[in-house]
């Protein structure tokens, strides 16, 4: 017998039914009922997961406070991690669980922004000039919270907003509401955060938002879209960001699929599909996707930073994940995360916040993102019913742009720049070169994970690699060759991170050991090779470009806003001569290499780098060819000096 009939009354007779959730998976013809008791974790690893019993176990609600978990910095609100231990599940069919849910009208007073829009324009041209301009990072999410009024019972007025958002939202991956007591969220997100089912790990990057109203969108305006170079350079930055997660939880990188429209009643989005295979714990999955470059920025680490200092207030839920974690029949682990967009969250006083963030890149304006907050949060309220101006049903959902020829071309298009590498499936030794296998590498993590992406495509070319952080000391001796990162930051500045690389590189070079410097590691490189640095007047974040590297044309993305600059093609220096890959216009080096070491500016491994996975076997070939560059001649007093890195 159904439980819904009896939860509903106890909401219609003023009382609470006790914690509950109701959840519409994508495709899905029908709503999950789950309900149990509540508890709250400290941790990601303390959600409850029994070791046996097939089925859903725990709906988490995970804040974006638990960014805190990877040392991440966080305005911290105190949100709770709070668990759903089902208890029971039951499924019923939309049909039954539209003719239960209270339809009455939604009306909500006092809507208005926490931050004036002259306050939040003030804080958006404060991130585009002290944030992306100093080369801290690519892109950041900013956020501001909408706050309203709705009248009637709280409770039954989140119940009401949920069948509204059955009955009028298409396309999204969930539509729930989750009800813990202290608060209610209901929600349509468009967005999967990750997936895990029977060892395969999938996640979501979307981004760029076409608007339409009324029954049709329109043909030509998505065309012209879809080949909008904004949109099409922020999802290539939103896709690198989500493969540097994948290829930290999945045990050979993953591999990308798409990309598609993702076509919801007012808003058609694009988006990627990205797929791997783990053997982790789902709960550490979950941690280490914390959370989508969509909703933070990148590199991760950094932008959590940024909006910390930025953001005056915490986030609650906005950015985190719900979290629905059990075992399939076989007892293995299973895991299904959507982003907390899109959501409203129900207070027991009546109140309503909605939660919405514009993302910052070179290309914004203030005032353009002070409109973006304004549609995002209009949107939500429309969609709940509860906006004055709430637009018709969207397009007929048999109607689907995806099915048009040219628009299936024109998405088709966007994977013909990027690299093929992450696009195609690679059988296990496909890639390895001759005389590396067996040969060790060290990566120094400089706080930007693309270190993972760089990881996998250096062990496919056949070296067994090890990540580590700058600031964690360790022995230089078991590796063949040492790889300084990419990493936010000022080159030329002296903060710890720069410092410590600046040490690390000195021993380096000065003990003769292969070395390869990457984006934040080559501008250092550079310097100490006496070339001026000079920050970009416009960053190059997401750009590709071809270039010419060493008297070969190559095609490879730039993640940077500083650069250093050279009028010749040799070098002389210290540790020997070096030859200078440079732009012919302004002189900014795209690559340099010496005997024994090499620095790049771009980025091998990002997407945008469709040579990447070439230029890196040259380099190989260029620094561990020569015998006497192995294990056995390094200087035995170099370990002092390297290992302070």
């Amino acid at each position: 017998m159904s439980r819904l009939p009896d939860l509903l009354a106890a909401v219609t007779d003023g009382r609470d039914p006790g914690p509950f959730a109701l959840v519409r998976r994508e495709g899905a013809d029908h709503l999950d009922l789950f309900t149990g008791t509540l508890r709250v974790a400290d941790r990601l690893a303390d959600i409850p997961l029994p070791a046996t019993g097939a089925g859903p176990h725990t709906l988490a609600l995970v804040p974006y406070r638990q960014v805190t978990e990877r040392g991440f910095a966080c305005v911290d609100d105190g949100t709770p991690l709070e668990c759903l231990v089902v208890d029971a599940a039951e499924r019923i069919g939309t049909a039954r669980a539209l003719a239960a849910l209270p339809a009455d009208p939604l009306v909500a007073t006092d809507a208005a922004f926490d931050s004036t829009d002259e306050e939040y324009a003030a804080t958006v041209a404060r991130v585009l000039a002290e944030e992306i301009g100093r080369g801290e990072g690519a892109n950041f999410v900013i956020h501001r919270t909408l706050t309203a009024r709705a009248q009637g019972t709280p409770l039954r007025a989140a119940l009401t907003a949920l069948r509204r958002l059955l009955t009028r939202e298409r396309g999204a991956y969930w539509t729930f509401l989750v009800h813990t007591g202290t608060r209610t969220l209901v929600g349509a997100s468009p967005e999967r955060h990750v997936s895990v089912d029977d060892g395969l790990v999938m996640m979501n990057p979307i981004s760029g938002t076409f608007r339409h109203t009324g029954t049709t969108a329109d043909r030509a305006a998505l065309l012209r879209f879809l080949h909008d170079p904004k949109e099409v350079e922020e999802l290539y930055m939103v896709l690198d960001e989500e493969l540097k997660m994948m290829a930290r939880v999945a045990e050979h990188g993953g591999q990308v699929v798409g990309p598609y429209l993702k076509e919801m009643a007012h808003l058609t989005h694009t988006e990627y599909l990205l797929a791997g295979r783990s053997s982790r714990d789902v709960r550490e999955v979950l941690r280490e996707t914390m959370f989508a470059p969509t909703v933070t920025g990148s590199p991760m680490e950094n932008a959590c930073r940024v909006i910390a200092r930025h953001e005056r207030t915490g986030r609650g839920h906005y950015a985190g994940v719900l979290a629905l974690l059990g075992r399939d029949d076989a007892g293995r682990q299973t895991l299904d995360a959507p982003i907390l967009i899109r959501t409203a969250e129900f207070a027991p006083t009546g109140e309503v916040r909605v939660k919405v963030g514009a993302t910052l890149v070179r290309h914004s304006t203030p005032a353009g993102e002070v409109a973006e907050t304004h549609a995002k949060a209009a949107g939500v309220l429309a969609a709940l019913g509860l906006g004055p101006d709430a637009p018709a049903a969207g397009p007929d959902p048999a109607v689907r742009l995806a099915d048009d020829p040219e628009v299936r071309a024109t998405l088709a298009a966007r994977n013909e720049p990027l690299a093929r590498f992450w696009l195609d499936q690679r059988p296990p030794g496909s890639t390895v070169l001759p005389g590396l296998a067996g040969r060790r590498a060290l990566i120094v993590d400089a706080e930007d994970t693309f270190t993972a992406m760089l990881a996998h495509q250096l062990t496919a070319l056949g070296l067994t690699v090890e990540v580590r952080p700058w600031q964690q000391p360790g022995p230089l001796d078991p590796h063949d060759l040492v790889v300084v990162g990419p990493g936010p930051g000022d080159p030329g500045g002296d903060e710890p991170k720069t410092a410590a690389l600046r040490t690390l590189l000195t021993g380096l070079l000065t003990a003769g050991r292969p070395t390869l410097a990457v984006c934040l590691g080559h501008q250092v490189l550079a310097g100490l090779l006496g070339l001026p640095l000079h920050r970009r007047a416009s960053p190059y974040q997401g750009v590709q470009r071809r270039i010419r590297l060493f008297g070969t044309s190559r095609r490879v993305g730039f993640y940077s806003t500083f650069t250093a600059l050279a009028d010749t093609d040799r070098l002389p220096t210290r540790y020997g001569p070096v030859e200078v890959a440079r732009d012919d216009t302004d002189g900014a080096v795209h690559a340099l290499r010496g005997p024994g070491f090499a620095g790049v500016q771009f980025h091998p491994e990002s997407v945008l780098s469709p040579d990447g996975l070439a230029v890196l076997a040259d380099l190989l070939a260029h620094l561990l060819a020569r015998p006497e560059r192995t294990l056995a001649t390094h200087h035995p007093t170099d370990r002092a000096a390297t290992e302070r890195g």
